[in-house]
C-alpha cells in the first residue's frame, strides 16, 4: 500500500517556521540595538547634570550668598558634563546579556573635608536602544 503525503501534513510541520523567522529577526534587532557603554554614558551624564542642577540651582539649593557669586548655575554644572560622565562610567559595571544590558552604577560614600558624601546605587537596563531606570538609591544615612 502507498501511502500519500496530503498537503495539510507537509505545512502542518512547518507551521510554526514564520514564528522562528520572526522571533530571530526579533533576537537580532534587540542585539544590534543593545545599547554601548558610551551611549549609557551619555544617558547617564546628561541624567545627572539634571539632577544635580535641579538640587544646588533651584530654591534651597545653594546658599543665598554663592547663589549671588555664581551668574549661571546650571551652564556651570552643564561645563561638567564630561568631567562627571567618565566619574559616572568609571563607576559602573555593565552586565551584558545579549539582548538587553543592565548598569549598576554606585557613587559617593567618600569623605570630603569633614562631611561624608551620600552614597548613590542605580540599576538601569538597556534595551532596543533605550535606557530604563529600574532603581536609585541615596543612603543618607552615612552623612552626618
Amino acid at each position: 500500500m502507498q501511502r500519500l503525503v496530503r498537503r495539510s501534513d507537509t505545512s502542518a510541520r512547518f507551521a510554526w517556521a514564520p514564528g522562528l523567522v520572526l522571533l530571530a529577526i526579533a533576537g537580532g534587532g534587540l542585539a544590534f540595538t543593545n545599547p554601548s557603554p558610551a551611549e549609557f554614558r551619555a544617558f547617564a551624564s546628561d541624567r545627572l547634570l539634571e539632577e544635580i542642577s535641579k538640587e544646588l540651582c533651584g530654591d534651597g539649593g545653594l546658599p543665598v550668598m554663592l547663589r549671588m557669586a555664581i551668574n549661571n548655575c546650571v551652564g556651570l554644572i552643564q561645563a561638567q558634563r564630561e568631567i562627571l560622565a567618565a566619574v559616572v562610567l568609571s563607576h559602573t559595571r555593565r552586565r551584558n546579556y545579549g539582548l538587553v544590558s543592565v548598569f549598576e552604577s554606585e557613587l559617593g560614600g567618600q569623605s570630603l573635608m569633614s562631611l561624608k558624601v551620600p552614597r548613590f546605587r542605580s540599576t538601569v537596563v538597556g534595551v532596543a536602544g533605550q535606557f530604563v531606570l529600574i532603581r536609585a538609591a541615596t543612603d543618607r544615612s552615612e552623612s552626618p
